[in-house]
């Protein structure tokens, strides 16, 4: 017989949860009472924040992550049915943005960014569909960014691969109607780790301007955990949060 979502208490698992919105998103969704699996390459990070979620009566647990690796993607939402005993979300959040022209001809970042921001998600997908349609429930909020919608100079291979993301969240939305939630979230500019692994100079200068007013991380994990939150019949498809004072 199958499960169906509880209303209320959710199992989520997050990738990219070490820092910035993989973070804030464990501390509010453990915050609202429900189970978290954390995942990301840097296991002292994860450890520490299990540690300070239980420490303020949350539930959590780890599992280090190569969201590149389809096999460690699977044994990640393995670990969290075998923890928590079912899947109810998993947030695909993992990403990175080393930005350049093209004409840098950055191709080993170009690669990065496609295996971590397009193959990371559908590893994703590709682990936890299965154990969701097994359970007959289940929702993925894949995180984009204000760059699934426009392009800018230096970001066109990172704009390529949110695109992407934004694509594949709406042909999975379509084809799992019934059983599947799916929501894409989209940040405008927010204060993370990203921008730390831009390694080109001349994109390295444009974002420090471009980066002058920009949300916590905390108000993109307050838009899935908004998402999360909803009765089963309820499905949000698609948030965009932006500064205020942001025109872009």
């Amino acid at each position: 017989m199958k499960q169906t979502a509880m209303t209320g208490t959710r199992t989520v698992a997050v990738t990219g949860a070490s820092s910035g919105i993989g973070e804030a998103t464990a501390r509010r969704l453990a915050a609202d009472g429900h189970r978290v699996l954390l995942g990301a390459r840097r296991a002292g990070r994860l450890e520490q924040l299990v540690e300070e979620i239980t420490a303020a009566g949350g539930t959590a647990a780890f599992r280090t992550l190569d969201v590149t690796d389809a096999a460690d993607m699977r044994a990640f939402v393995d670990a969290t049915v075998r923890e928590f005993g079912r899947i109810d979300a998993l947030v695909n959040n993992a990403g990175v943005m080393p930005l350049s022209p093209l004409a840098a001809l950055r191709t080993e970042e170009w690669d990065r960014m496609i295996d971590v921001n397009v193959r990371g998600v559908l590893h994703g997908i590709a682990a936890a569909l299965p154990a969701m349609r097994a359970q007959g429930s289940g929702h993925f909020v894949n995180i984009a960014s204000i760059g699934a919608y426009e392009v800018s100079p230096t970001a066109a291979v990172y704009c390529a691969t949110k695109y992407a993301v934004r694509a594949i969240s709406e042909g999975l939305r379509q084809e799992s109607a019934g059983d599947i939630r799916v929501t894409l979230v989209s940040p405008g500019v927010t204060e993370s780790e990203l921008a730390d692994g831009i390694s080109d100079p001349e994109a390295r200068e444009a974002m420090k301007a471009y980066r002058a007013v920009a949300l916590p991380a905390s108000a993109i994990a307050d838009a899935i955990a908004y998402a999360i939150s909803q009765p089963p019949q309820v499905d949000v498809n698609e948030i965009v949060v932006r500064p205020v004072a942001s025109a872009r």
